[in-house]
């Protein structure tokens, strides 16, 4: 099973990150040693000094698939999910301004939350999702805001690595992403529905 996790695929978060717009996905790995068990506590590494939430859609991919057509993208999932990438926001500057991979900024353990639930979907329109800090709104978006969607990004990936039942594409995150501390409270939504809460210790 991969974690396959788009970068940059909110305008507002490119311009936050002071980043340009990509012309094409972006994309890199987690292990599946990166899940955060569901209903675990999310601990604070202690190699970093500065973990980033980002809130994201997950897509489940449901069968193999190799060079997909964008048109045909839509037969290789069917639920939606949400989820929180965990970035050491630190680690990853300092191995930006090296010109070095950042995997351990990305990849670490538990670095991956995933909802307890996927949800039916029949159209990847208007798919609302926010993302809550202690009870306060800190990061709030659509699917439609999407630089690349789902079938886009299906189609894009699957050029230069078959995709594999079980696999999960996080596509991005809009702009609101922010640090954590100890004792802080995160539940994310599609639509009104909760999807997850997680305890930072």
């Amino acid at each position: 099973m991969k974690i396959i996790c788009i970068g940059r695929n909110y305008k507002d978060h490119a311009k936050e990150m002071g980043k340009p717009v990509p012309d094409a996905p972006i994309f890199f790995l987690k292990p599946d040693s990166a899940l955060l068990l569901k209903r675990n506590p999310f601990f604070i590494p202690d190699f970093s000094k500065e973990v980033h939430y980002e809130v994201e859609l997950i897509f489940k991919i449901k069968k193999v698939g190799k060079s997909i057509d964008a048109k045909f993208s839509n037969n290789y999932y069917e639920e939606v999910g949400l989820g929180i990438d965990f970035t050491a926001r630190d680690l990853q500057q300092k191995c930006k301004e090296k010109g070095h991979p950042w995997e351990i900024a990305k990849a670490f353990d538990q670095s991956a939350l995933v909802g307890e639930e996927f949800l039916k979907i029949n159209s990847i329109e208007n798919i609302n999702f926010s993302l809550h800090k202690n009870g306060e709104v800190v990061q709030k978006s659509s699917s439609d805001n999407m630089i690349f969607d789902i079938d886009e990004i299906i189609s894009y990936v699957s050029k230069f690595m078959t995709l594999k039942i079980g696999d999960l594409i996080f596509t991005g995150t809009p702009s609101g992403v922010g640090s954590i501390s100890i004792g802080d409270t995160l539940e994310g939504f599609i639509n009104e529905k909760k999807i997850f809460k997680v305890n930072i210790k």
